[in-house]
């Protein structure tokens, strides 16, 4: 009744007063009612919806409840990821569905590697097993092409690569990168892809063989052989690509390696690294195992 009240606004305050005298309402305790101090449990809905909406916009629109549910508790708050959700549906908040990849691969002419992987997309550490892919994105010049490399235990993406062409040299360019960022020991690595001919190529094969890298290779038109690779492109669209326009190339790659460094490396949380993002759980897994490892030696040597 007050709040029907209160939505019978004009100057003075004159329907109140008739509003009030209509439904047999005190206008003292009207207006008590309106200028009463917010309770604790109302404070607290308005300051978590403060923070809530905050970490929306903070991850570009695109984290659920879910992810939110995992900032809010890392910052304290003791909340539900059920009401984390009521409330961004109060908000109108709500991350973007993906739209269906359109596949780029062409099967090369070459024997296909064999399929070590299997649709287990996990590694017990890193630089065991990484996966990769081919997928474009739109710019007012035409398109431009970006090769990848994951490593498949903390989903980071170490390697990428980006051109108007889609050929041999586009993978192996992201391929370098993705050794180079390990420090160039990544003998004996399994890296997983697609069929298409950029993997399948000799010069792609030569640049495994030197890095010491062993190729494993999905079936031809199953997006699931290789499902992580086609994940991370699904992401990259949904939550970023699919939201900018793009008028040249060169903008279209700055703005793609800025968003894999500083935001998806770094920031963006992953349900694959135990909810956190990929060089922070790198850094608390391999941080741990080094102490349980020196508390080992040391109970071995006393």
């Amino acid at each position: 009744m007050a709040a029907f009240i209160s939505s019978q606004k004009t100057d003075y305050g004159v329907p109140h007063a008739l509003t009030c005298r209509a439904l047999g309402v005190s206008q003292f305790w009207y207006y008590k009612w309106r200028d009463r101090a917010p309770t604790a449990r109302q404070q607290r809905r308005a300051d978590l919806d403060a923070v809530i909406e905050a970490r929306f916009i903070a991850s570009g629109g695109t984290y659920g409840s879910p992810r939110i549910t995992r900032d809010l508790h890392e910052a304290g708050w003791r909340v539900s990821e059920n009401t984390v959700a009521r409330r961004m549906a109060t908000l109108g908040l709500a991350g973007r569905a993906a739209k269906r990849r359109r596949s780029l691969t062409r099967q090369g002419k070459r024997p296909a590697a064999t399929d070590l992987v299997r649709r287990t997309f996990t590694a017990v550490a890193p630089d065991v097993l990484w996966c990769g892919d081919v997928t474009e994105i739109v710019t007012d010049e035409g398109k431009l092409y970006l090769a990848t490399v994951e490593d498949l235990f903390s989903r980071r993406l170490l390697g990428y690569a980006m051109s108007e062409h889609h050929d041999a040299a586009l993978t192996i360019a992201s391929l370098q990168m993705a050794a180079v960022t390990r420090g160039g020991t990544v003998d004996g690595v399994i890296f997983h892809t697609d069929r298409g001919s950029e993997y399948s190529a000799a010069r792609f094969q030569d640049a495994c063989r030197r890095w010491g890298v062993v190729q494993s290779m999905g079936r031809v038109g199953c997006a699931l052989d290789n499902a992580a690779a086609e994940s991370f492109n699904s992401t990259l669209k949904v939550e970023y690509a699919h939201r900018h326009h793009f008028a040249t190339r060169a903008e279209a790659r700055l703005k793609i390696a800025t968003w894999i460094a500083d935001f998806y490396n770094t920031r963006r949380r992953h349900s694959a690294a135990d909810g956190l993002p990929p060089i922070v759980y790198e850094r608390q897994i391999m941080t741990a195992r080094t102490a349980t490892k020196a508390r080992s030696q040391e109970a071995i040597a006393a």
